[in-house]
């Protein structure tokens, strides 16, 4: 059984003209459980908080804030990076989101907007935020890249610049000199 939090609300059961607040804090069993659920190593403090705002007749938002500390593995090192979050969220959730059925189409400004689910989880919500807002490629302070060559002996190593597009031509361009001088 996962201890990983949940928090469901339906729309439905909302009041539909004043705000309602929530504050999620989940414990160290339901912190462990979602850093296990996203890949990280831990999540020593996660706070998030706002308002399920009613809009219009049937449409929602929500406005909070997320608060964390993650600790990831260095993608050089593998050594624990912790990154502070503080993020502002904006979700709306509209009864009648036009989402074309067309295989290319243009996003328009608010990206923000949701189709509203009958029940939503705000941990999912919390989750989804927490990943956006996680660096992709954590780095130690001062980690570098080792460069590691490996090729069959006597050849010479291949090196990002002999991999670039026009690395090609420069050795065509010197095999050509080199015949042009033995040719003199």
């Amino acid at each position: 059984m996962s201890d990983l939090p949940t928090h469901p609300i339906r729309f439905a059961d909302l009041p539909a003209r004043k705000r309602s607040h929530f504050k999620i804090e989940p414990d160290a069993a339901g912190r462990k459980a979602l850093a296990d659920t996203i890949n990280v190593l831990k999540i020593p403090k996660l706070r998030f908080e706002g308002a399920l705002i009613p809009t219009g007749k049937r449409d929602w938002r929500i406005e909070a804030t997320l608060g964390a500390t993650v600790s990831q593995a260095c993608v050089v090192t593998l050594e624990p990076v912790t990154t502070r979050i503080d993020e502002d969220l904006i979700r709306t959730f509209v009864v009648e989101l036009d989402i074309p059925d067309e295989d290319e189409f243009e996003i328009g400004e608010d990206d923000s907007a949701d189709p509203l689910p009958e029940t939503l989880d705000l941990v999912d919500v919390l989750s989804e935020a927490l990943v956006l807002a996680m660096p992709a490629y954590p780095r130690k302070d001062g980690a570098e890249a080792e460069t590691i060559g490996v090729t069959e002996p006597g050849k010479a190593v291949m090196t990002d610049e002999d991999a670039r597009p026009f690395a090609g031509l420069a050795a065509l361009r010197e095999g050509l000199v080199n015949k042009d001088a033995a040719d003199d």
